[in-house]
């Protein structure tokens, strides 16, 4: 949200300060009192702070870009702005997107977000004629090993360790059994509810992707939902019967796998349900219908291609190595 003041048919002075704060309604009395100058205020023009300023006030950062993108790309922005904010563009090039990303090199994770971050803002900026190209194109993301992912995805003991400290009927192991059982992240589980679900299966359009999942409310997860007590209209309710926000929601149950001294976290268990999906034989295209990711995923190719892995590994185990080598073989006789 940006604020401006305008008396009259005069310019648009932009406040700058947060709305409601002291400093706020002191510009605003100088605004009207002619006393505060448009001109020189903000970032000057042709630098990148400039450039991010013009990008989250646009049509695209506001219709196009989901409200957690918003939130984690303004992070990554702000950052960028107390480094590099007055650095002219025809600066930014590759090699400065690169260093960047060598600085993040231990948090692929942040790296790779960091990468998204620019990419989309100079995307924009050649669309807009801004610069005449993107200093991103070509660049790959960092790869990222099982460790680096971002979330410890929960092993079956952990999974069994929630379970035995939260027995069916609590509003933790409803919560447990939403996220393992759907695969749905955080900000869909605290929206899911009994209008989403039509013979026996749940419907919803996903927060971060907008792509719509179909799939089953799996045995485990109804009995899970019948022995406990639910919202109007989600599943999941607060003490005072009221939806949960996201972030709300993912420190309670932060605190919940605290108490069952479990080091997972809400999307850990979405990986933990891709990988038994994977382990049970789940192609990739099943496994991007089901967690709502884009055909051709990289997270789906990871996870039948470790569960493929797996199997090759437990044949293995039934077929062992015969006890006398070949070559003994032959210099015996």
């Amino acid at each position: 949200m940006v604020w401006y003041v305008r008396v009259g048919q005069g310019p648009r002075i932009r406040m700058r300060e947060p709305y409601d704060s002291p400093e706020f309604w002191r510009d605003y009395r100088l605004a009207l009192e002619g006393k505060l100058e448009a001109k020189g205020q903000g970032p000057a023009p042709g630098t990148l702070s400039w450039l991010i300023a013009r990008y989250v006030e646009s049509a695209e950062w506001a219709n196009n870009i989901k409200p957690a993108t918003r939130k984690q790309r303004h992070a990554f922005y702000r950052q960028i702005e107390s480094t590099a904010g007055g650095e002219p563009l025809r600066l930014i090039g590759t090699k400065a997107i690169k260093a960047g990303i060598h600085r993040r090199k231990d948090r692929p994770f942040a790296a790779n977000n960091f990468l998204k971050a620019m990419r989309g803002l100079f995307q924009w900026a050649v669309s807009e004629g801004h610069v005449p190209s993107d200093p991103t194109a070509g660049l790959k993301p960092l790869t990222r090993s099982e460790d680096d992912a971002g979330f410890h995805a929960w092993t079956e003991e952990e999974v069994a360790l929630f379970e035995a400290h939260w027995p069916l009927g609590t509003r933790q192991r409803l919560a447990f059994d939403l996220l393992l059982y759907t695969g749905l992240r955080r900000g869909d589980v605290v929206r899911l509810g009994r209008p989403h679900v039509r013979n026996g299966e749940f419907t919803i359009r996903t927060e971060k992707t907008g792509m719509v999942v179909t799939a089953p409310i799996l045995p485990a997860l109804a009995a899970s939902i019948d022995a406990s007590k639910t919202g109007e209209l989600t599943f999941l309710a607060t003490e005072r019967g009221l939806p949960f926000g996201k972030e709300s929601f993912g420190n309670w149950f932060r605190k919940a796998c605290q108490a069952a001294k479990c080091p997972g976290s809400a999307h850990g268990l979405r990986k933990a349900g891709a990988r038994r999906a994977a382990e049970e034989g789940a192609t990739e295209a099943q496994l991007n219908a089901l967690f709502g990711w884009a055909d051709g995923s990289r997270e789906s190719a990871v996870y039948t291609r470790t569960a493929n892995r797996a199997k090759l590994a437990r044949a293995a185990r039934k077929a062992p190595a015969p006890a006398v080598l070949v070559r003994d073989l032959g210099e015996k006789a």
